[in-house]
Parts: C-alpha cells; structure tokens; sequence
C-alpha cells in the first residue's frame, strides 16, 4: 500500500502499520521508546516538571527512528499518518505486553502481504 494512502479508521490503519514493523528489533526499539514515554508521563505528572514532557517525544520517536532507520529500513509510518500512528504504537504495546502480537502480525500479513 501508498504510504500516502488514506485510511479512514484506526482500526482500518493498525494492520498496516504493524506490517510496517515486521522487525523485531525494530518492534523492541519501539517498545523501549513507549515505556519511556509512559515513565516520562508519569514523572511529569508527579513532580509538574515540564521537561520530563518535553523529553517524551524525544525518547519515543528517537528510539522508534532508530528502529525504523537501521533494523526495519523503512520509513515510520508517523511520517504519513502521525496521530493513527502514534495511536497504533500504544497499541502495539498493550499487544506486546499481553502476549497478542504474533497473532495480530500473522493476521495484518494477510491483509498486506
């Protein structure tokens, strides 16, 4: 698929990103990058240090890049679809945390081989 294609629901997008993340260590770099992120979050919020939020996109989308740029060698998928990605990272996730990945990946496969 484009990686300018128009999707018209999250639930219609998430497939395709997790096709654009077949990599392992891609996906562990994203998952690194989301805890901290969420860690960050957290810190904000209990001290209201503004910088801890200020970090939060640097320590997401540095170690996603990361992935992306040297393991997957492709484009993140937040450059054509920011907030359905940002979204689909979340739950890609709460995928990987639950032990529902592998499953989610054989299927979004089908869909876009």
């Amino acid at each position: 698929m484009e990686r300018e294609a128009k999707f018209k629901s999250l639930k219609e997008f998430y497939p395709y990103y997790l096709t654009e993340h077949s990599d392992s260590t891609c996906r562990a770099f994203h998952f690194i990058g989301t805890t901290l992120v969420i860690v960050l979050a957290v810190l904000g919020f209990a001290t209201l240090n503004w910088k801890y939020f200020v970090l939060m996109p640097v320590a997401g989308y540095g170690f996603a890049w990361v992935g992306h740029f040297f393991f997957e060698k492709n484009k993140p998928a937040a450059f054509g679809n920011p907030f359905y990605s940002l979204a689909s990272d979340f739950i890609m996730y709460w995928h990987t945390v639950t032990g529902q990945l592998p499953r989610r990946l054989e299927e979004s496969r089908k869909l876009y081989p």
